[in-house]
């Protein structure tokens, strides 16, 4: 659980809503339902409409990533690619063939399947490269599926504003609609300003940074994947790795 997540949220909301209070403002005032059908069905159905149905569906499907974010051990990750080098060295790639079976990754189960089929070490680098670029590729996509929801909440806000003030003129020789529409108005501004900066473009950094350290990490497991296929020794393997510990 990413407990600095967590935190970054309750502070956000404990902030505006404590600077509200303070400023004689009750809570009941926040709370707008037709502002929050607007901004966010209008940000939603927005961000549909540019999206593919996958692209848009995995992309939903990373939001648990902001609480519960993968994890890769580089430590261990070195140990495990020393591990197999010893293997490879001592029985041959086809003792790797069970160690594959006991791996999560796909990306380091591919590789060490590769391994043990003998494929040709320059294809087998195209091959790792091709994996990581498109990964990235389609995980980064969805994370800008946030970002574009950041653009689109603050207009949509305004939209929402706008919508509210036709009712409240429409409105104006009674004071409780009148005063209903104002309000709509109002909060449909604060709900689109801050979804879009207090939620979607601040997940959507989130998303990126996880990518990013899910390439570092895959990057080190093809240099030492690439490393055993060229036969080098387990000492050079863990010299030419120890770079990527800066990165933890």
């Amino acid at each position: 659980m990413d407990r600095l997540s967590i935190a970054g949220i309750i502070v956000a909301l404990l902030a505006i809503i404590i600077g509200f209070t303070l400023d004689g403002g009750g809570l009941g005032a926040l709370f707008e339902l037709p502002a929050f059908i607007i901004v966010v069905g209008g940000t939603l159905g927005a961000v549909m409409l540019q999206s593919s149905q996958q692209q848009f569906v995995h992309a939903m499907s990373l939001l648990k990533w902001v609480i519960y974010p993968p994890k890769y051990d580089i430590p261990e990750g070195i140990d495990s690619i020393l591990f197999w080098a010893e293997k490879a060295r001592e029985s041959g790639y086809l003792a790797l063939e069970d160690l594959a079976l006991e791996e999560d990754d796909g990306y380091v189960v591919k590789g060490l399947n590769s391994l043990v089929d003998g494929i040709d070490v320059d294809k087998f680098k195209v091959s790792l490269d091709l994996d990581l670029d498109l990964y990235r590729e389609h995980n980064l996509r969805s994370a800008n599926i946030f970002e574009s929801m950041g653009g689109y909440s603050p207009t949509i806000g305004i939209l929402g504003a706008v919508l509210g003030l036709i009712h409240a003129m429409g409105n104006l020789n009674d004071p409780n609609l009148l005063g209903q529409g104002i309000a709509t108005a109002f909060v449909a501004t604060i709900y689109g300003v801050g979804f879009a900066n207090l939620l979607y473009i601040p997940v959507a950094n989130k998303i990126r940074g996880i990518v990013h350290q899910q390439t570092m990490y895959r990057e080190m497991m093809a240099e030492g994947l690439l490393a055993i296929a060229n036969a080098e020794t387990p000492n050079f393997i863990a010299n030419k790795l120890s770079a990527f510990r800066l990165e933890e």
